[in-house]
């Protein structure tokens, strides 16, 4: 039973229905096949030619998504060693040369980068301070009307400029898609 929990399915895209598999890790628990399809209709569904950030990746549900449907490029940052190999080899598997695995500490990714993103998706462990600490480095990283995608547990939300354009919640999780509002 273990071996069916630690694997996510892609719901849509050119890899729909292809299954990433993950090592189990604590505090690893992919965004599921609801929530993923509400944010990919709110960002319209096709991200063609866009740069994403995945930080926090985990099991990599939201940046192999990104890449199924069309994203130029997708950075999958996760600091766990074993997490960031079967990332690489999810992305072997499916021939995402367009994935970039970045093996660290999210925070220090985001102080040492030099390049921008178009979207964002965080999802760090609920119980932690690392959505904040994650957006206030957020801005110089992001290129013009980039967006946001935060889940958690507690309800976390993006102080100003940020401006939410979507929130949901399923069960006790909340999420949203936001953008810096100038």
């Amino acid at each position: 039973m273990a071996a069916a929990r630690n694997r996510v399915r892609i719901v849509g895209g050119r890899w729909r229905s292809r299954v990433i598999r993950f090592p189990p890790a604590e505090q690893l628990r992919p965004t599921p096949d609801r929530v993923r399809e509400t944010l990919f209709n709110w960002l319209g569904q096709r991200l063609d030619g866009l740069a994403c950030l995945d930080l926090f990746a985990g099991s990599g549900a939201l940046g192999f998504e990104a890449l199924s449907r069309g994203a130029a490029r997708v950075v999958l940052v996760e600091g766990d060693r074993a997490v960031a190999a079967a990332l690489r080899q999810s992305a072997k598997l499916l021939g995402a040369k367009d994935a970039e695995v970045v093996v660290g500490d999210a925070i220090s990714y985001l102080d040492r980068c030099a390049e921008r993103f178009d979207v964002v998706f965080l999802d760090p462990p609920y119980a932690s301070d690392l959505a904040l600490r994650a957006i206030e480095r957020l801005e110089p990283r992001l290129n013009p009307g980039a967006r946001v995608y935060l889940e958690s547990a507690g309800g976390a939300e993006p102080p100003a400029p940020w401006h939410a354009l979507r929130q949901d919640r399923a069960g006790t999780v909340r999420y949203g898609l936001y953008e810096i509002q100038r």
